[in-house]
């Protein structure tokens, strides 16, 4: 194997040995017991990640990668917005019933706590769901909505309201605390949205983007 090789070969070592750990010890997984799964030593931990915090916030990248990916999937290119909202929620709300989506539900659940409890793992975990939320802004950037284009500050206004939406439904889904919820009710539910003034921001932001 190339030096490449090895190294990408340890840092997958070293994402899923964290990926068991942190999602059965939380914030009290520690680094050499991480490290130990992975076949490997602490040092390779600091070589590749930097720190504790920076594996776990590679970790939740690393997580959220194929989700996003995903979504891009589930979206038409040429579908205007109320189309593309209503295919991210679809997408979400079909993951509900995948056989993981309960120890999926368990991670987030354990990265929040992770969050509250580290100040600079707050500020990194942060740093990382921003950066993939990045990715749903661009992907209803430019699409068509009542005979306009939506730029790039609706894109967020929306995305931030839309994440609040489905990350509550899906988890009350998962849960079992909302049984009516199914795929066309969260559907209805993302796109009304797009139907109220969410988007019609033109006073503070006359050029609309």
């Amino acid at each position: 194997m190339t030096r490449a090789e090895i190294k990408e070969r340890n840092r997958r070592a070293l994402l899923d040995a964290a990926l068991e750990l942190v999602a059965r010890d939380g914030y009290r997984a520690r680094l050499d017991e991480i490290a130990d799964r992975a076949g490997l030593t602490t040092g390779a931990v600091y070589s590749l990640f930097g720190s504790k915090d920076e594996l776990v916030a590679a970790l939740v990248a690393d997580h959220l990668r194929p989700e996003y990916a995903g979504l891009e999937r589930a979206v038409p290119a040429g579908a205007d917005l109320r189309d593309a909202v209503d295919a991210v929620a679809r997408f979400l709300r079909r993951r509900c019933d995948l056989p993981g989506a309960r120890s999926e539900l368990g991670l987030q659940l354990t990265l929040l706590d992770m969050a509250l409890r580290t100040p600079g793992m707050r500020t990194r975990l942060t740093e990382t769901v921003a950066a993939q939320e990045n990715q749903l802004v661009a992907l209803f950037t430019g699409r068509e909505h009542d005979g306009g284009v939506v730029g790039d500050r609706q894109a967020r206004r929306l995305t931030t309201a839309l994440r609040a939406l489905l990350v509550g439904i899906t988890q009350g889904v998962v849960l079992g605390l909302a049984p009516e919820a199914d795929e066309q009710y969260v559907a209805d539910a993302a796109r009304g949205l797009v139907s109220g003034a969410l988007l019609d921001d033109h006073a503070a932001d006359p050029d609309g983007t």
